[in-house]
């Protein structure tokens, strides 16, 4: 009667075992063919498949082989372990896969090819001897071995492994990031925490490989086994983290439309610190923890605390962390699809869809604290209070940065001034580059910047040159000799004037006879530009051509001078003399 079950479950499970990773590298194969968006997320998911294929092929091959019948106690107890072996070996090979693997852009330690391919070699080797070290424990358990014959079985176990990890904790201690390299220069590159995290495992990996066997040899087996495999599944459990931090940025990455560019952003860091909350306490299991001791804790640890009457329990903190993250992720990608897709396609200047999505962002933050604080269920009438006492403090103390955080929500609604525009605020002039809640940033024309208070922008007094458009009048004062033909003069400068072309016919530029100068005749060149922000090189070329017509007209351009009068010059006549 189980024979069809058998037949079933032992074809199923051998093709899911042999062929279950070729059919994962061929969907990954079509995805690179087709440049399918988010290659990064199919490739952590096609990883994921690559394990779990082959781990249902040996649990429906286990399956199987306790249904026929045909083996024995020995062989039905190494059937059952099929699925954590499996899982032993598949889980440590995609995790060496992950962290050491062969594409670059992959690989979550940049390491050398050579080195790379050396750590998944190590990373098998342990995985092979640690196999073989739990088939050998549950086939030597039937006979209830001594003590001292378990001991002689299990060192050179624990010797290869050690081995093992001294050679990675080697390869892990000289990690760097590319931006550490060390160069020829004698500035000294400051290591990320990243790799000082790394470096430090791997100085772990060195002491405990050389503990290890020290300690089962003088007799401390307990010890030695209570560090050594302990720290080798902490190495995996960590890589696990890794691999889902970065399929996790990878997945805000798509969504936010920032690609790669999102794993140095900082919500990584928050999936990070996360996924190492959560990992807690299977790190305590695997050093020794008993459910029990986490149990009880658990249990005082999730009565929270209490503040002004108010109660705060982890489990609050959770469901307001997801619940804000999930607000914070929804107006990022409302943003992101507003940037690149909506605002292009409408005829908003980039200084109203700036505004508009700065605006969104504060809004939406706003509300995904309201709504996580709601939906967490925290009181916090029984802090009013306690707020009111330190919104007065806060209010003397930071009266600034509120002043500066209004004003800057004033001028994204009014938008009196937008990112590009030519301003001038406290005899500063220069253009707009950015426009934050609290300050505003304008690069001067020496290419320096300024960071200005919105609260100055907003009570002081700002000149705009473009808003609106960017046409603007330039001012070009121009001095003759005395005895010149003024006519002559007004109709040469406006003819040059008109000749500029970007000076504006309508309004037409204007000549005007302004002032008897102590030196020289002044007159004055009045145009508008099409464009101000041209203003200081029409005036070098309108400049050059007075120069140029005047010399040809034979027009002179006077410099001050002064005559000196002695009222006595015979008095220095006598002295001189003398």
């Amino acid at each position: 009667d189980k024979l069809p079950i058998v037949i079933v479950s032992g074809l199923f499970g051998l093709l899911l075992l042999f062929r279950g990773r070729l059919w994962a590298a061929k969907i990954v194969g079509t995805l690179r063919q087709h440049q399918a968006r988010g290659l990064g997320i199919w490739r952590f998911i096609i990883s994921l498949l690559r394990i779990l294929f082959p781990l249902a092929g040996l649990w429906l091959i286990s399956i199987a082989a306790g249904q026929s019948g045909y083996l024995g106690v020995r062989g039905m107890e190494v059937a059952q372990l099929l699925p954590v072996l499996g899982l032993v070996v598949f889980g440590f090979r995609w995790v060496s896969e992950r962290v050491f693997a062969r594409d670059d852009e992959e690989a979550l330690l940049l390491l050398p090819d050579g080195q790379r391919k050396r750590a998944r070699l190590l990373v098998n080797a342990i995985t092979i001897v640690m196999i073989i070290s739990i088939i050998t424990d549950a086939v030597v358990d039937f006979d209830d071995p001594s003590a001292a014959t378990r001991a002689v079985i299990e060192f050179p176990f624990t010797l290869l492994i050690s081995l093992a990890l001294y050679r990675i904790g080697k390869i892990l201690h000289g990690y760097f990031e590319p931006s550490e390299e060390p160069t020829d220069t004698d500035v000294a590159t400051k290591s990320t925490t990243y790799s000082r995290i790394v470096r430090s495992l791997g100085i772990g990996a060195i002491i405990v490989s050389v503990l290890a066997p020290v300690l089962f040899a003088i007799g401390y087996q307990n010890l030695s086994d209570a560090i050594l495999r302990p720290y080798v599944t902490t190495l995996v459990l960590l890589g696990i983290i890794v691999a889902l931090q970065r399929f996790l940025a990878d997945v805000y990455g798509a969504i936010t439309g920032q690609g790669t560019a999102a794993r140095d952003a900082l919500m990584p860091v928050f999936f990070g610190l996360i996924l190492i909350l959560i990992a807690t306490p299977l790190l305590a299991l695997i050093w020794g923890a008993r459910v029990a001791d986490l149990t009880e804790l658990w249990s005082s640890f999730s009565q929270g605390f209490t503040i002004g009457g108010s109660r705060i329990s982890p489990t609050n903190l959770l469901t307001f962390a997801i619940i804000f993250s999930v607000g914070y992720l929804v107006t990022r990608l409302l943003q992101g699809t507003l940037r690149n897709n909506v605002l292009p396609k409408t005829q908003i200047d980039i200084g109203g869809q700036n505004a508009l999505l700065s605006g969104l962002g504060y809004v939406g933050i706003f509300l995904a604290a309201l709504v996580a604080i709601t939906g967490a269920g925290i009181d916090l009438s029984s802090l009013a209070i306690v707020a009111g006492a330190l919104s007065v403090g806060i209010g003397f103390g930071l009266q600034n940065i509120v002043s500066n955080f209004v004003s800057g929500i004033i001028l994204l609604i009014e938008r009196p001034i937008s990112e590009g525009d030519w301003i001038e605020v406290g005899g500063k002039s220069g253009y707009v580059r950015d426009i934050s809640v609290r300050s505003t940033r304008i690069e001067t024309f020496d290419r320096t910047d300024v960071i200005v208070p919105n609260a100055d922008l907003i009570s002081g007094t700002v000149t705009n040159f473009t808003r609106g458009n960017t046409v603007g009048r330039v001012l070009i004062p121009v001095g003759v000799a005395y005895g010149t033909d003024t006519k002559r003069v007004e109709a040469i400068l406006r003819e040059i004037a008109e000749a500029q072309p970007m000076v504006l016919a309508n309004p037409a530029p204007n000549v005007l006879f302004l002032n008897f100068g102590a030196d020289a005749l002044e007159f004055e060149i009045r145009a508008f530009l099409r464009d101000v922000n041209w203003m200081m090189a029409v005036k070098s070329d309108i400049n050059h051509a007075i120069a140029a017509r005047f010399t040809e007209e034979n027009i002179e351009v006077p410099f001050a001078q002064r005559d000196v009068w002695l009222r006595n010059p015979e008095a220095l006549k006598v002295r001189n003399e003398e």
